[in-house]
């Protein structure tokens, strides 16, 4: 009999993986697999649970390079915490789950629907590019990168004077290239311009603004910020 392509898992809330961890919520999903919050059935822990598809996991290479990456990022501050790996059948197919720090909080996309507008004013975008930048910086200087920043995986954990956000998921792929640092820097900067309104509220944003988003100019952005330490040191000096 030929094997079930698994496209999705939807679990739903109860189902127990691994024989200790139930499925309390789905946190999100991507292109490797998708996210849940669970508990340890004998602790009543809360963890996050990131289960592969097997398309996307061959031989368990993805999980792999994905455990040993946020093995190395430990001790920056966005990524989660690594905790182990375990494994489970699911349409006949073995299916691996890497579990992690379960963090509180709101998706970016979620918490950014709250507000007045549904965006930010440009002083609190600021604040949320800085510390996504900070965070960035930290995770490039180690010699990595994400590889897939948007607002349905960074959590906004807490928001005050100042933004803490973790990472809810990173991108695998076994390699630290430049581009891919660049396209983090991209990838920041269309957070920024999204979390102001996008087009519609662009025109009318501070001069200081459209010169961190340069109209979302590729060329443009990466020959004003080369790197992620040169993006956070244009926010903590700029003047408006």
């Amino acid at each position: 009999m030929a094997r079930v392509k698994i496209e999705a898992f939807d679990l739903k809330p109860g189902c127990l993986i691994a024989g200790k961890y139930r499925i309390l919520s789905k946190l999100g999903g991507g292109w490797e697999g998708e996210v849940y919050r669970v508990e340890e059935t004998r602790t009543r822990i809360e963890r996050a649970a990131k289960l592969f598809y097997p398309k996307r996991n061959p031989r368990g290479r993805a999980a792999r390079i994905y455990a040993r990456k946020l093995h190395r990022l430990r001790y920056c501050a966005m990524p989660i915490q690594y905790h182990t790996d375990e494994s489970f059948t699911f349409k006949g197919a073995s299916i691996t789950a890497l579990i992690s720090e379960y963090v509180e909080g709101d998706l970016l996309s979620e918490f950014i629907a709250r507000q007045p507008g549904k965006r930010l004013l440009p002083f609190e975008g600021l604040h949320l590019l800085h510390a996504l930048a900070t965070g960035m910086a930290e995770i490039h200087q180690a010699g990595e990168y994400h590889g897939d920043l948007h607002s349905e995986n960074i959590i906004v954990s807490r928001h005050g004077l100042s933004f803490e956000l973790k990472l809810l998921d990173l991108f695998h792929l076994d390699d630290t290239k430049t581009e891919n640092r660049r396209t983090d820097i991209i990838d920041l900067i269309r957070l920024f311009y999204d979390s102001l309104g996008g087009k519609r509220h662009y025109a009318r944003q501070p001069a200081a603004v459209k010169e961190i988003i340069c109209g979302l100019k590729q060329g443009l952005i990466l020959g004003k910020f080369r790197t992620m330490v040169q993006l956070k040191r244009h926010l903590e000096s700029m003047s408006w």
